[in-house]
């Protein structure tokens, strides 16, 4: 399964549910086949190193915004992501950019991803 295909499931799933399960559920559905961990790579690779440090590291999360988002996981592949689900990309966007520096700082209490088996 790609992250994308994991990104839909995560989103289709979360969309509906309470603000404060969303980073925990987030960060199960993209668990597999190194879901978390590629969106990083992804955002470091475009320029939000210091977004995602800070969401690894103690301390506050610095935000990221749905137009960083979009150009650091490619607007193709978020209107994929949108059309799949059947809503408007700034939905996905909105949710990544509220719930994903929180699920990332959940899923990283030492500092740094538990590696993906």
């Amino acid at each position: 399964m790609s992250l994308f295909d994991n990104l839909k499931d995560a989103l289709g799933g979360l969309l509906g549910q309470a603000a404060d399960q969303a980073p925990g559920a987030l960060t199960q559905a993209l668990a597999g086949a190194g879901g978390l961990q590629g969106v990083i790579d992804k955002l470091q690779a475009s320029g939000l190193g210091p977004q995602v440090t800070s969401w690894l590291g103690n301390g506050e999360n610095l935000p990221v915004s749905a137009s960083q988002l979009e150009a650091a996981l490619g607007n193709e592949q978020v209107q994929q992501l949108a059309t799949s689900l059947g809503i408007p990309a700034d939905k996905v966007l909105a949710f990544l950019q509220q719930h994903l520096p929180t699920a990332v700082d959940q899923a990283s209490p030492t500092g740094t991803l538990p590696p993906t088996s």
